[in-house]
């Protein structure tokens, strides 16, 4: 169950980030809403993964995935530039999530 609570937590924060850019410097009220409310239902998940997720597993899952997610967001529906060291460092995020999980298997 608390791999369904860090998902969605993931699947909040991405929502509440990608509306905070619509809502335009909190200029629009229905975005901002959905902003604020994304944000705390994320962070309330999020505290109930954390129960039973190590917390280092947890957040670098949690911040990779949505770092992730949110730069392809930003490229394919606000048009952001498509730059080597973007992907590069997006490549290394995705990495060092993935020896955080090795490092919690004993390797």
């Amino acid at each position: 169950m608390e791999w369904i609570f860090l998902f969605s937590a993931v699947i909040l924060e991405i929502i509440a980030t990608t509306l905070m850019k619509i809502s335009d410097g909190f200029t629009k009220l229905l975005p901002t809403i959905g902003t604020f409310s994304g944000y705390i239902m994320c962070f309330y998940f999020f505290s109930l993964a954390l129960k039973k997720i190590d917390m280092g597993v947890a957040y670098a899952i949690w911040g990779a995935t949505g770092i992730t997610v949110i730069a392809i967001i930003g490229i394919v529906f606000f048009h952001e530039a498509v730059t080597v060291l973007k992907v590069v460092s997006i490549f290394f995020i995705v990495v060092g999530v993935i020896g955080v999980n090795l490092s919690r298997m004993g390797y």
